[in-house]
């Protein structure tokens, strides 16, 4: 499943309301979006010192993680995931052998504050927050590093309640719209007889629904607001909207300058 995000990469998240206390966490992920991983690692570090119990701190060290091997191996490159052919046919990545034993680290942390913090609070938007993060990051290293689809699948599915019980809590968590949209989007590409499995199964297979999710969080998210746009413009790639594709990944590439993605995907727009 391509993308499995791609719940940061498919993944769920927290809505903007959460971050009004936050902002230097918000930080981090906007240089995390920038390539700046050292600078993001040091601010989720600090707020993992002055807020030892909260989950979001190593739920974000772990994002910059897996987004890290996923820049160094390339796979966001939207001809990957316009290509079909060229996807399935893809070589299995060779991983940073350091990644994973960094990456399960910051998950059982987040795990274990965040499964602490809803014990006393069943609707703690933070630990609903990190929960559906990490189920969404183990869905990317499996589809995107692993090339385990079917593993991604049940992770997504297993991340899906967190983002649905947060939506519950709070109408305008809207960062917790995108791991649906993800799922329902990619899904609804698959031939239709795996579509009607995959349904069957309990996976979410409507195109326009996950488009509409991934609007909302790209319009009013907060962490995955820029990511929200990126799968627009992926989405509007697949579609021939070029206009739309183009306009999307302007505006990252003015607020995100560090990051070649966005101008490698414009300059090949304007090929003829």
């Amino acid at each position: 499943m391509r993308l499995a995000i791609l719940a940061l990469l498919i993944s769920s998240a927290s809505g903007a309301d959460l971050n009004v206390q936050s902002r230097d966490l918000y930080d981090g992920w906007l240089k995390m979006y920038d390539l700046k991983f050292d600078d993001a690692h040091q601010v989720f570090g600090e707020w993992k010192q002055s807020h030892p119990a909260d989950a979001l701190g190593p739920a974000s060290d772990a994002a910059a993680y897996l987004f890290s091997e996923l820049a160094r191996l390339g796979v966001l490159e939207s001809e990957l995931f316009t290509d079909d052919a060229r996807y399935q046919n893809r070589a299995k990545p060779k991983p940073d052998p350091q990644l994973k034993p960094r990456f399960d680290r910051e998950i059982d942390q987040t795990d274990h504050l965040a499964d602490a913090a809803l014990q006393s609070s069943a609707t703690d938007p933070n630990a609903l927050f990190a929960k559906s993060l990490t189920f969404g990051l183990r869905a990317d290293l499996a589809a995107l590093v692993e090339k385990q689809d079917f593993a991604a699948l049940k992770y997504t599915k297993l991340g899906r309640p967190f983002a649905d019980r947060l939506k519950a809590a709070d109408p305008k968590a809207y960062d917790a719209y995108l791991g649906v949209g993800v799922e329902n989007y990619l899904l609804s590409l698959k031939p239709a007889p795996l579509r009607a499995l995959l349904w069957v199964t309990g996976s979410q297979v409507d195109r326009e629904k996950g488009l509409e999710n991934l609007r909302m969080t790209a319009q009013y998210g907060h962490y995955l607001e820029p990511f929200a746009k990126l799968l627009l413009a992926v989405a509007a790639l697949r579609d021939n909207n070029r206009a739309l594709a183009k306009d999307l990944l302007s505006g990252l590439h003015n607020r995100f300058p560090n990051n070649p993605l966005y101008l490698r995907e414009l300059n090949r727009l304007t090929k003829p």
